[in-house]
């Protein structure tokens, strides 16, 4: 495997994976799952763009998967919002996997500086063991 460096664009951090989409996806439930966190939902949101793209009007493949798993941490959870009730905003937290002509990617978004960089560095642990960085 090459040497994977986070990527930062339009906000997010990502991570390439060296493997096939859905061995991405287990990888990441895995490092959720293995922290004693419970992961909330998976959204499907390759499937719906390229479902939904005829809807509106477009013949764009966007990715030719994306899904987001979305989960939180009553623990840092509760951390964060103790010090500023506002950081609700964020919460649930995600990571996402996508991928777009062979290529898997695995990342999250960035977050504000202060109590917020304990949720980035927890999402950072979970993608960077997912990845196998």
């Amino acid at each position: 495997m090459g040497l994977a460096l986070p990527a930062f664009a339009q906000e997010a951090v990502t991570h390439a994976f060296d493997g096939s989409f859905d061995d991405a996806t287990f990888a990441v439930e895995s490092a959720i799952v293995g922290r004693g966190l419970v992961i909330d939902y998976v959204s499907h949101t390759g499937e719906m763009m390229n479902r939904t793209g005829a809807d509106v009007g477009s013949d764009v493949v966007i990715f030719d998967n994306a899904d987001i798993f979305l989960f939180c941490s009553a623990v840092v959870s509760r951390k964060v919002m103790e010090a500023d009730p506002m950081n609700i905003a964020h919460c649930p937290y995600s990571i996402f996997v996508t991928e777009k002509d062979g290529e898997v990617l695995i990342g999250h978004r960035t977050y504000p500086d202060g109590p917020m960089q304990e949720v980035q560095a927890l999402l950072d642990s979970i993608v960077v063991e997912a990845a196998g960085d």
